[in-house]
């Protein structure tokens, strides 16, 4: 495999792509993903705005017709010239990881291939193949990590020319992360509502980002935790309307559970109030949240707690699965865990 990492992918797209054929960008981040996909295609050189040069296919177009992405590769332009063929799935179907196998046995030599997946466990689906063929140049794309997101603040701020606080900039870190393209999108809308500004200070990030992504996100996870079936609906469309992954939501709403398991077993351990819990563990919780968690506390027993974990777990496993009922599989989730909740 000729594998690509995070921190070298910026100086891979400086070099030449002929050398390789095929590319497989996968990982957990969807909008990381897409957005490297659209370099390499960019970088191709195969004009994108030509039907006859681009080829873009899905799952489903596989599934329908096996040898649809062979034939692809094989046919030559109308016009002549270079053809790009890319493809969106999970990276799992069987026609595609069987394409895929042919392809990287003998790489076109007038095409390019690029496979947009999900997250792949080490050794499943396409990211095996490229695992064990040099032919496949494999990127990786995990959620931001700190430097990676203050690169991306400074790099969309700067293009602004907009300077920002410490403290807004903690607070915008908070906000973002999980998906890239959800927090490009955040930072060019606090940089539109700036503009102008000297300074960019806490303030501004809490009015206009923390509305549409996190303070969005800790409201349906509050909502679950009230049992508030309006709440969680009226927050889901909202984060949709941000253009905010839903799954998201699941990963939040995990995290806050996992912290739940935590807590309440250091309770029930040492025989604490739900006050005194939050207290010693919840001190990263926004104070407005730990009457809440509190709550929630009281009322959600141990085996109860991990009833819902177990529920969670496999509900992002299903939605990385089956892409295409995401949304439904997310939402379903999480107004289970919310009818739960109110008959507590």
């Amino acid at each position: 495999m000729t594998e690509i990492k995070s921190h070298e992918f910026e100086s891979f797209l400086q070099r030449p792509l002929r050398d390789h054929r095929l590319y497989l960008v996968y990982g957990p981040d969807r909008g990381l993903v897409s957005e490297r996909a659209g370099q390499i295609a960019a970088k191709s050189g195969v004009a994108l705005d030509d039907p006859f040069s681009l080829i873009k296919l899905d799952g489903s177009d596989l599934q329908q017709s096996p040898g649809r992405l062979l034939d692809e590769v094989n046919t030559i332009g109308l016009f002549g010239g270079e053809k790009l063929v890319w493809i969106r799935a999970s990276g799992t179907e069987k026609t595609l990881v069987d394409s895929l196998t042919v392809l990287s046995q003998a790489p076109p030599e007038a095409s390019y291939v690029i496979i947009e997946a999900g997250d792949l466990k080490k050794g499943t689906g396409v990211r095996k193949i490229g695992e064990t063929s040099r032919a496949v140049s494999a990127i990786a794309c995990y959620s931001d990590d700190a430097r990676a997101l203050n690169g991306l603040i400074d790099q969309e701020l700067g293009q602004e020319g907009l300077r920002i606080s410490p403290a807004a900039r903690e607070r915008l870190n908070e906000a973002l992360g999980g998906d890239r393209i959800a927090s490009r999108n955040e930072i060019r809308k606090l940089a539109l509502y700036c503009r102008g500004m000297a300074m960019i200070e806490e303030e501004h990030v809490l009015e206009i980002v923390g509305d549409a992504s996190a303070v969005s996100v800790d409201d349906a996870i509050d909502a679950v935790l009230k049992g508030d079936a309006d709440g969680l609906q009226h927050a889901i469309r909202k984060i949709t309307a941000s253009k905010t992954a839903i799954f998201l939501v699941l990963q939040a709403c995990l995290k806050q559970f996992q912290l739940l398991d935590v807590m309440r077993a250091e309770m029930d351990d040492k025989r604490q109030q739900p006050t005194q819990v939050v207290a010693t563990m919840g001190r990263h919780l926004h104070f407005r949240r730990k009457p809440l968690i509190e709550a929630a506390l009281k009322t959600w027993t141990l085996p109860a707690i991990r009833r819902e974990l177990g529920r969670l777990q496999t509900a992002i496993f299903q939605s990385r699965a089956r892409q295409s009922l995401e949304d439904s599989i997310a939402m379903q989730t999480l107004l289970a865990i919310t009818l739960q909740s109110a008959r507590r």
